[in-house]
């Protein structure tokens, strides 16, 4: 098989489905191409036992600095905007309560400031503190056997979006798919991308493509193919595998716990599953591997093609893991993993959000959870927290950690007026259009209407005439 096509995206997760999607719904490029080695759409990463379901706004993840809270916050309110009016039978997602909690004098300070002070409650008109009445309203069993005398806060919202993410990239796909000249190829691997005068050769296991350019977007093997052809040579990886364990029906909504800025891993938070509400998941837990998918041992030769095997990596890695912070953080994640003493390793994270929860109560979750790619630059030896983008002469790559899935239609719109660029002006971006398909359905509070919703929609549920409780996660 050999085709051409104007523009070729390697791989199908949330991030290639995004692209895909917005190309072909939104620009006059003539013809597309997507391919996955999977067998079918976001069945990595971008499954929905692989993440946590969350859709991150920034206004509870307390490790966000103001100035990224405000990027994050339009990637979502994209993607939000868009299960708003495309899933109102709630087939890819639910809307819950969503709240960080904070325990002790310490932590409650910390949430007041951050809310009053630092501008958070101005950023996000939904978001309110409440006290333990309320925490107890709406989340009994956060309440339930806690002392008394310790101080309760909460910084909560309704725009708990909990999202299967693998269904919106699937929807993605198929919503190009309508469109003429797209093409999807599925249980294709890419083995190689040639640049040449005209554009590029990518080689595959069913024949070859010929495109004008190309977008990588192909999680932790965005840096491998972009590496094999002399770009990222100053990156490396540092692949964290997040799992969970599960609960019975514990929790309506979200409850996180505050999190290190140091850290770039969520800090332990329950929250009940998309499509099962009488499953309870605390977690994530954070473990290094060495592999660039979770029980793939095929991709530990892929980590050491990231990796690098040279003397700036192995001096990064020394710096980063030598952190008085980060170290015993590793060391207490790998005890995670053992039978019986795991759990109850990781029981104190979960009774401070549950008090009441035993050993007995929680499991390992089989199964779950995926593998996160967290760069490290190897020229100043430390983590680079966020995305990252590699761009050459007609070709982009790109590496999305948390909070990747959330921002997926953000990075695409990005993306497409790069691609666009690759063409010397010769196709259009309806950016108009893809705001009205997508941001302009999210729902907002009123200017003359306080945001005091409780979020009491924890069931689910939700009220065709309440604009805030109207439904809409790295």
């Amino acid at each position: 098989m050999s085709e051409n096509t104007d523009l070729l995206i390697v791989g199908g997760g949330i991030s290639g489905a995004s692209l895909l999607y917005t190309v072909a719904k939104f620009t006059d490029v003539d013809d597309v191409t997507l391919i996955e080695k999977e067998r079918e759409i976001a069945a990595v990463n971008s499954h929905r036992t692989n993440n946590s379901q969350t859709l991150h706004f920034g206004d509870i993840e307390t490790n966000y600095t103001l100035e990224k809270a405000e990027e994050v916050k339009e990637g979502a309110e994209l993607l939000a905007g868009y299960l708003e009016g495309t899933d109102p039978d709630r087939e890819m997602h639910s809307k819950r309560s969503k709240m960080v909690l904070g325990v002790g004098d310490g932590e409650v300070d910390k949430l007041e400031q951050r809310y009053r002070e630092e501008g958070f409650g101005d950023l996000f008109p939904k978001l309110r503190e409440i006290g333990r009445d309320e925490i107890e309203e709406l989340e009994p069993k956060v309440v339930e056997g806690r002392d008394s005398e310790t101080e309760l806060k909460a910084l909560q919202t309704p725009d708990g979006y909990v999202v299967d993410y693998g269904a919106v990239a699937q929807s993605f796909v198929d919503a190009a798919r309508t469109e003429e000249g797209v093409s999807v190829h599925l249980g294709t691997e890419v083995t190689n991308v040639d640049e040449g005068d005209e554009g590029f050769t990518v080689e595959t296991d069913d024949g070859e493509f010929a495109a004008g350019a190309v977008v990588v977007t192909a999680g932790s093997h965005s840096l491998q193919f972009a590496k094999e052809m002399g770009y990222g040579e100053d990156m490396s990886l540092l692949p964290v595998a997040g799992s969970f364990f599960l609960a019975d029906d514990l929790l309506n909504g979200k409850v996180y716990t505050l999190q290190m800025k140091k850290l770039p891993f969520a800090a332990v938070h329950g929250d009940a599953d998309v499509h099962d509400d009488g499953v309870t998941r605390f977690g994530p837990t954070a473990k290094l591997v060495p592999a660039l998918e979770r029980g793939e041992i095929s991709t530990v030769s892929d980590f050491a093609d990231v990796f690098g095997l040279n003397v700036s990596s192995f001096l990064s890695y020394a710096n980063i893991l030598s952190d008085r912070i980060l170290f015993p953080y590793v060391m207490r994640n790998l005890v995670y993993d053992v039978p019986e003493l795991g759990k109850r390793a990781f029981l104190p994270h979960v009774q401070k959000v549950v008090p009441t929860v035993e050993a007995d109560d929680i499991q390992r979750a089989k199964g779950y959870g995926g593998v996160r790619p967290q760069i490290v630059d190897t020229e100043t030896k430390e983590l680079d927290m966020g995305e990252a983008k590699i761009e050459g002469d007609g070709i982009l790559f790109n590496i999305t950690p948390s909070p990747g899935a959330s921002t997926a239609l953000k990075t695409a719109m990005t993306d497409v007026e790069t691609v666009l660029e690759f063409f010397d002006g010769e196709y259009a971006f309806d950016e108009a259009a893809f705001r009205d398909a997508t941001i302009e359905n999210f729902p907002r509070v009123d200017d003359n209407e306080e945001a005091t919703s409780s979020g009491s929609e924890v069931d689910g549920s939700s009220t065709d005439d309440d604009p805030i409780a109207a439904e809409a996660s790295d």
